[in-house]
């Protein structure tokens, strides 16, 4: 089925199109935000992955297996896009002179959530990450590539995938160690890193 529709991506079939986002777009769209923790981003790293994958259709192999590792290596490269842009627009907005500040009602709504206290452990422990260790991390134990097809997606070796995701699991298994003495922190510290299967297509 893959290889076919390998076939007709790259001759320029809308509807063949129209099938891979069907597919694949959810595996899309929680990739991105498990590499951005922003369900907004999230979605438009879905759009933007898509319109490069047709852009880019004709570079995709008339042979092979799942699509998957395609357009999940293509969405990581457009999160790192994204993440530089907003960066740069962060700078840009904070030269600009102050107004009067407007209450956000974001934070105090999440704030309300009963884990808020684990998600805000979680993100900081991935944060301290390197870059290149969240996205093995996303691709092989929150997405459920194995190393061959996080290695297609990244443009790396498979040992470099064995390597990043050692590294990553063991820094996060330290990041999320209670802090010693005082027993603040409540639930199971495996939560970051335990595998979330959406299948392989």
């Amino acid at each position: 089925m893959d290889t076919n529709l390998r076939r007709r991506i790259r001759a320029g079939d809308h509807d063949a199109f129209g099938d891979l986002f069907d597919a694949y777009a959810r595996s899309v769209y929680n990739h991105a935000y498990r590499l951005t923790g922003e369900w907004a981003v999230a979605e438009d790293v879905v759009s933007l992955t898509f319109l490069d994958a047709w852009r880019l259709r004709e570079r995709l192999d008339e042979e092979g297996g799942s699509l998957r590792p395609w357009l999940l290596g293509i969405a990581t490269n457009v999160t790192r896009n994204t993440r530089r842009a907003a960066r740069r627009h962060t700078a840009a907005v904070a030269r600009l002179p102050r107004d009067e500040t407007v209450r956000d009602f974001a934070d105090e709504i999440a704030g309300r959530l009963d884990d808020a206290a684990q998600l805000a452990v979680v993100r900081t422990a991935l944060a301290k990450l390197r870059r290149a260790e969240r996205e093995v991390l996303a691709l092989c134990v929150w997405s459920g590539l194995d190393y061959a097809a996080a290695a297609e997606a990244l443009g790396v070796p498979v040992g470099t995938v064995r390597s990043r995701l050692s590294r990553a699991r063991t820094k996060l298994a330290k990041y999320m160690e209670p802090p010693s003495g005082n027993g603040q922190m409540r639930g199971d510290r495996t939560t970051a890193v335990r595998p979330i299967r959406e299948g392989n297509r």
